[in-house]
């Protein structure tokens, strides 16, 4: 990726696992994941129910503590797991223990030695980093904006003088209260579970402004309104309770209360799926819109390709855990590469009875359709901009299909 690119991305997701149990219990619900999300595109997180896509948006915020791996956004990490750090430790103490017995050298002790103190320092810096993100957040933006109104207190008139240092109290009282975290917001699956039935539309759109401290009615009902506006409901819904809406209109609500914190990223989760079919249009037409006037970045979660192919610029391809596959939008339904890819899109329907009647589904047998081997697969780039998983002999096949 060059330099340019580079500065460009906002999340950035590095070896993130995610496993719940323990033991012989222990199930990968997200293993070894990767993948970069640039400022104001649409990155999509497709594969079957179980995949593992929730799990990594709800890491990613966290809703869960990470297993192992690092996120990275707007430059800071606010995720980090630790249990890569301590199998590497438990590694290079049985290697300790090997060499001492089988008389291996003092630097190859040492170098043992060395690398247990540099995990350990890494532990010590992940979780200072995962606790500490927000702290370390506040304190930034509490700098930034007092030199923001030193600049223009400078020359203000005393009636202009007043004002601002009102709003650089309340900005002051929101920095003492946020969280870089807060900068990401998630819009969820069932619009009815996620909305609490006995709270009105005002109270859930501005609860999380109340969080941040903001006490100024007037400016709470304000922005209310405009985030009633912004998501196509009047102004008279803000007193009624979610169960008088429908579906379609409580998912504007959820994308309100989302929005209204004025977020750098939304991660999308499958926020279409259980809605009518008429709705589903109205909401991905809505998030487009929100993403050209505000700027958004979304990290957008769905199983419905054909949804995603229209929305999204990059996708990447989920299966078992796995990140397998991952490019642009249109390369993807041009080329899948990887075979899990290839079913997933010949499974799409077509809206034409000859075509649907002459489809031929593309069914995935992990055990049928890759060589048996040693080799752990890694996710390696076949060609610019698309990355798959596979061991080096697929690698060397896939890259011999692209350039026929």
């Amino acid at each position: 990726m060059s330099d340019d690119k580079r500065d460009d991305v906002l999340l950035k997701v590095e070896n993130l696992s995610m496993f719940f149990g323990k033991g012989d219990m222990v199930k990968k619900a997200v293993n070894d994941v990767s993948f970069e999300v640039r400022k104001g595109e649409v990155f999509g997180l497709v594969g079957e129910s179980g995949c593992g896509k929730t799990t990594t948006g709800r890491t990613i915020i966290k809703l869960y503590d990470a297993t192992s791996g690092n996120v990275w956004f707007d430059g800071k990490r606010i995720v980090a797991g630790t249990k890569s750090y301590y199998d590497e430790i438990k590694a290079q103490k049985a290697r300790r223990k090997e060499l001492v017995k089988n008389g291996g050298t003092q630097e190859q002790i040492a170098a043992c030695d060395e690398k247990i103190a540099q995990m350990r320092a890494e532990i010590r810096k992940a979780k200072y980093d995962h606790n500490h993100c927000d702290d370390d957040y506040r304190k930034d933006e509490k700098k930034r904006i007092e030199e923001k109104y030193q600049e223009l207190l400078k020359d203000a008139a005393p009636e202009e003088e007043a004002k601002l240092r009102k709003q650089m109290r309340r900005e002051l009282r929101v920095a003492a209260h946020s969280k870089l975290v807060t900068q990401i917001q998630m819009i969820y699956q069932d619009p009815v579970a996620s909305l609490d039935p006995r709270m009105t539309v005002r109270e859930i759109i501005s609860e999380g402004l109340i969080i941040q401290g903001i006490r100024d009615k007037k400016y709470l009902q304000d922005q209310v309104y405009e985030m009633l506006d912004t998501v196509g409901l009047v102004h008279e819904h803000a007193d009624r309770y979610p169960h008088e809406f429908s579906g379609g209109q409580r998912q504007r609500i959820g994308i309100a209360r989302s929005v209204v914190m004025k977020p750098k990223l939304i991660i999308a989760d499958e926020p279409i799926s259980a809605l009518d079919v008429s709705i589903r249009a109205q909401v991905i037409n809505l998030l487009n819109e929100l993403r050209e006037t505000m700027g958004m970045t979304i990290l957008f979660i769905a199983h419905d390709l054909s949804v995603v192919k229209y929305f999204s610029d990059r996708i990447g391809v989920m299966y078992f855990g796995n990140l397998v596959e991952m490019t642009d939008s249109d390369e993807l339904f041009r080329h899948p590469l990887h075979p899990y890819t290839r079913s997933l899109l010949s499974a799409i329907p077509l809206p034409d009875p000859d075509t649907e009647k002459n489809r031929v589904r593309i069914r995935y047998n992990p055990l049928l359709d890759h060589e048996k081997t040693d080799e752990e697969p890694q996710l390696r780039e076949v060609c610019p901009g698309h990355f798959v998983r596979c061991t080096e002999k697929e690698f060397l096949a896939y890259r011999k299909q692209v350039s026929e």
